[in-house]
């Protein structure tokens, strides 16, 4: 009986010490996860919908619901009814910042500061997904605008929201965001990068699918961002995808805005 015991104690000891050796999907740091998170992260898959301009909604295998820029009232006939667990904002406009839009209570996880004047660093864990941001600029101003992108670790999946990026990643951008899967990506060519510059910075984060999004409905700023690649144009507006799933190469995913001025 006491050998039995000393066995069981041994086996909690180790399952113990093991919890921390657990990495993060994208940046390959330490973390601590139970043997549930980890178990869950070998399977986990995730339906994104895309609500119009840089707003989608984020819906893993277990709940949770993660939208990124809800836009104010106006683009859509009805305004989407959402319960997220958390909110990111990448930008200080109405474009995207519009809170108010998220039902019951959510973690509200703002990339900026001081009315947009300052960056604010987030990285925390809402349920089971990991967020941080990453600085960016928006440039075309004077100065050129802050904003923040969004990093979406789901334990086996990486996702990242580029806000309103206007520039290619520099060495430093590109080692803070680690290793992505999928890339939600602005093409505009007058607030954010262009469609070269979108190509430019696919090729830099070498995701497995990228959706390009704030095209303003004009379809030749799409036409550009696609030719020559891989493309699917599925008449919807959600994609769901886990790791086993993703292409072998870059594809890109043309989501489309159900009701919504993209």
């Amino acid at each position: 009986m006491g050998a039995r015991r000393l066995c069981f104690a041994l086996i909690c000891a180790l399952s113990l010490r093991c919890i921390p050796l657990a990495e993060a999907a994208c940046q390959g740091l330490p973390v601590a996860r139970s043997w549930l998170s980890l178990a869950h992260a070998a399977e986990a898959d995730v339906t994104i919908q895309y609500f119009g301009h840089n707003f989608f909604q984020l819906t893993t295998s277990k709940g949770t619901q993660i939208i990124t820029d809800p836009l104010t009232p106006g683009w859509y006939p009805t305004s989407p009814t959402v319960y997220p667990h958390a909110v990111t904002v990448g930008r200080e406009h109405p474009h995207h910042n519009y809170v108010q839009l998220a039902r019951g209570n959510p973690v509200i996880l703002r990339g900026l500061a001081h009315a947009g004047a300052d960056w604010q660093r987030i990285h925390t864990q809402v349920q089971e997904v990991m967020i941080f941001s990453v600085p960016i600029y928006q440039n075309g101003f004077v100065g050129a605008l802050k904003g923040a992108a969004f990093v979406f670790d789901l334990g086996s999946l990486c996702i990242i929201h580029l806000g309103d990026l206007s520039h290619r990643l520099t060495p430093e951008q590109l080692q803070q965001i680690g290793r992505v899967d999928m890339a939600l990506v602005p093409i505009d060519g007058t607030y954010t990068m262009d469609a070269e510059t979108a190509r430019e910075v696919v090729q830099q984060l070498t995701p497995k699918i990228a959706i390009p999004m704030h095209y303003r409905d004009d379809r030749r700023r799409v036409e550009r961002f696609t030719r020559g690649l891989p493309t699917r144009r599925p008449q919807h507006d959600t994609l769901r995808v886990n790791k086993a799933t993703l292409p072998v190469a870059l594809e890109i995913v043309v989501l489309t805005p159900q009701g919504a001025r993209e």
